[in-house]
């Protein structure tokens, strides 16, 4: 037994919940512009002028201080961190709109730092802000999703963030190149006031979305909550099917809630819970492992150091390959795979992805050819990572966790992921840098390790939790089936909320007859 037949349609049914979605995973498009304009500025002379030092001997003829460009990149993951130390006690009194809110106030503030900055500490500070309004977004708009969307529908709505984010970075990358020849600087100014855009339309948007049924029966207020979920499932689900599923929320937030502490933080490592947040902060953790950090952060740097030519343009090029990436992987996701095999298949890819360029400079160090490799690979890796493990990260890491624990486990787990991120960030320049390592294209050698050691994980411990509605996966793991077991276990909460479906509409048509009799 599971979910109705009837629950489980598709994009046809659910157009409505599947464009509200795709609006709320909008939040991420603003992360990826922000990532890839920046990446971009420390080859533009315009912001060098600025914030870096004159070499002749340099290719450009402008360079950056190591320091100054770990502060540059880090700034952003820091702001990260400190933003997820106030999700928690936000989420304890707001809702997930509210959250999403919240980081759009917090991206303007960014903006205005950043546009304004004269110096690489107020920079800085604008880069922190932007991070803090990332972590807002990255946690709200993640549970909204997981918890709004149809389980079938899942898994690509919440996956749509690597669609947003890649959109993102493509934008941003074209502007910059449309900018870079500046010599002043508009060069990066131009960019940086374009991001005023994404948070704009965001905060609008929200004020005509309802909010999380889940969230809604979290905190009592259940009329509330039928009405957010019959807006959402549209005409998608008759009666007895929208009562089942209201049903199966209500008995699994009254189960939470009795499962419950006085504390939230120490809930997510008692019983069953513990090892739904070590999967939780696993997946999120992947992203930092996959080493895509490195090409996010220094991605135009590095084909720089290795030797290629036209780096904006190759930038954008690899973006719009890593976009086709991600629909080839969101079709799959949909169609093909479920989440477990499109994670190892991406992380698998990404073992041999990092493995060939550190082995192409290993072997033919300040070639052409182990330039060439670095790309050819570069351009492989964005297509598997991005589109079959990347996307994946998304729906796994919120679905994973309960409604009651989802913006606390997901605020930690995205702070871990960022710490990570961060000292990616600050570390990767003493590979990079000519005045430091300058290892280039051999630091790929620690990514490939990393990605082995993720794989490892995933095979042996992560479950495949497609097709289930979020209380199943909650009765999947309180009775602690087996990774393997999970896609056959037969699920009893929502039969069991079905039947009771069934007794409530045939009690109403009881009471409406004898009415219609005595009128």
């Amino acid at each position: 037994m599971g979910i109705s037949d009837q629950r489980n349609n598709g994009f046809r049914e659910n157009w409505k919940c599947a464009l509200i979605c795709l609006g709320v995973a909008f939040a991420n498009t603003q992360y990826g512009f922000d990532v890839g304009a920046i990446s971009t500025f420390q080859t533009m002379p315009g912001f060098l002028m600025k914030f870096g030092y004159q070499d002749p001997t340099l290719k450009g003829g402008w360079g950056i201080l190591t320091r100054d460009q770990q502060l540059i990149a880090s700034f952003l993951n820091v702001g990260t961190i400190i933003g997820v130390l106030f999700i928690a006690p936000f989420g304890r009194y707001f809702g997930r709109r509210a959250g999403i809110w919240m980081g759009t106030v917090i991206a303007f503030a960014a903006c205005a730092a950043q546009i304004a900055a004269t110096s690489v500490a107020s920079l800085c500070v604008g880069r922190a802000l932007m991070g803090a309004s990332n972590a807002f977004f990255i946690t709200f708009s993640n549970a909204y999703i997981v918890e709004c969307a149809p389980p079938r529908l899942r898994g690509v709505c919440s996956a749509m963030f690597a669609v947003t984010i890649n959109i993102g970075t493509i934008l941003g990358a074209v502007v910059d190149e449309r900018t870079s020849h500046i010599m002043n600087e508009l060069s990066y100014q131009i960019p940086l006031a374009c991001l005023f855009i994404f948070p704009t339309l965001l905060s609008i948007f929200v004020f005509f979305i309802p909010e999380s049924p889940r969230w809604l029966m979290l905190h009592d207020r259940r009329e509330d909550a039928e009405k957010s979920l019959a807006f959402l499932r549209g005409d998608s689900l008759e009666p007895e099917f929208l009562q089942e599923e209201l049903i199966e929320i209500v008995r699994g937030v009254e189960e939470e809630k009795a499962n419950a502490s006085s504390s939230s933080f120490v809930d997510m490592f008692r019983g069953t819970n513990l090892r739904r947040t070590m999967l939780c902060v696993a997946v999120a953790l992947s992203r930092a492992s996959s080493g895509v950090w490195v090409f996010l952060s220094y991605g135009a740097y590095f084909y720089q150091q290795a030797g290629v030519d036209d780096i904006f343009m190759i930038n954008i090029y690899s973006m719009v390959v890593q976009l086709v990436g991600v629909a080839a992987g969101l079709y799959c996701a949909y169609r093909i795979w479920g989440r477990r095999t499109m994670l190892l298949v991406g992380t698998g890819a990404s073992i041999i992805s990092m493995a060939g360029p550190a082995l192409g400079a290993s072997i033919a160090p300040d070639t052409q050819e182990a330039a060439k490799a670095f790309l050819a690979f570069n351009f492989f890796y964005v297509i598997m990572y991005s589109g079959f493990a990347g996307s994946m990260t998304w729906p796994v890491s919120a679905e994973v966790v309960n409604s009651r624990l989802r913006v606390v486990t997901l605020s930690f787990a995205t702070g871990v992921d960022y710490v990570f991120a961060w000292l990616t960030s600050f570390c990767s320049p003493y590979f990079l840098n000519p005045t430091a390592l300058n290892w280039g294209a051999k630091y790929c050698w620690i990514w490939a390790a990393s990605n082995a050691v993720t794989f490892a994980f995933f095979w042996f411990f992560l479950p495949d939790m497609q097709g289930r509605s979020l209380e199943e996966i909650d009765e999947l793991f309180e009775k602690r089936v087996s990774t393997r077991d999970f896609p056959t276990f037969e699920c009893q909460s929502s039969s069991q909320a079905h039947d009771i479906a069934l007794q409530k509409l045939e009690e109403a048509k009881v009471t409406v007859q004898p009415v219609e009799r005595a009128g």
